[in-house]
């Protein structure tokens, strides 16, 4: 089945996202990328990354597929040095349009004064992530994540293709495995986030993020397990 770049102006059906599942779900993640080019316009594509742990498989494959896609990196002002460090080499080896989405100083300074990721992890996740985004997220109709189904029980049930707040998500990595992901990284000579070395299989900001396996030591071990970005 061919993707017509035209559908994307009509209404997206439950019959047109079940095709769009079926089409892509044989195809492998690298297969996927340069598909989607084919079936949408780079123009209606959106795509985030927190340049955390291992962001450089995805980016790599949207680089190759796309040089010339946008990249938003949601800049907290919580981030560890070394994300943002992480940020800038990556940026550099695969020539990245990286631009940085924040949420207006008052409500960032706000959470800073409340230290509100102490008292309410959703709130700061609202104000420092979810808003930010929600500011441009109107402007495109497809949007690239790279979640995997090992990651939470949440991410186990989704599909490559959903609708989800009034956008169609795509989850080009969705079934790659923890091994096959970490050997890709191993085999293209990708470069880990500096924190994996030290424990941190997912890092988010500094003042939640603790070392432990897949997302446990997020939100310092407590039972939150999403920031919100992709509920």
């Amino acid at each position: 089945m061919i993707i017509k770049k035209t559908i994307v102006e009509s209404r997206i059906t439950e019959g047109f996202i079940k095709e769009l599942n079926k089409k892509y779900n044989t195809m492998s993640a690298s297969e996927r990328m340069l598909e989607l080019y084919n079936d949408f316009p780079v123009d209606d594509i959106m795509v985030t990354s927190s340049f955390a742990a291992t962001s450089a498989l995805l980016l790599k494959l949207i680089s190759e597929a796309r040089a010339d896609q946008k990249i938003y990196f949601i800049d907290t002002g919580y981030h560890f040095p070394e994300t943002l460090k992480y940020k800038e080499e990556l940026t550099e080896k695969y020539s990245l349009i990286v631009e940085d989405v924040s949420a207006p100083i008052e409500f960032h300074n706000f959470t800073t004064e409340e230290q509100t990721w102490k008292k309410d992890p959703n709130l700061c996740c609202s104000v420092n992530k979810v808003k930010p985004l929600e500011t441009i997220k109107d402007q495109f109709k497809v949007w690239i994540s790279g979640l995997m189904k090992w990651q939470s029980d949440h991410r186990a049930s989704l599909d490559i293709f959903e609708v989800r707040g009034g956008i169609l998500k795509f989850y080009p990595l969705l079934d790659v495995t923890k091994e096959q992901r970490e050997n890709y990284i191993r085999e293209n000579q990708l470069p880990f986030h500096p924190l994996v070395a030290k424990g941190y299989s997912s890092i988010g900001c500094a003042h939640c993020t603790v070392p432990g396996n897949d997302r446990n030591g997020r939100w310092n071990n407590n039972p939150k397990t999403e920031c919100g970005l992709h509920l």
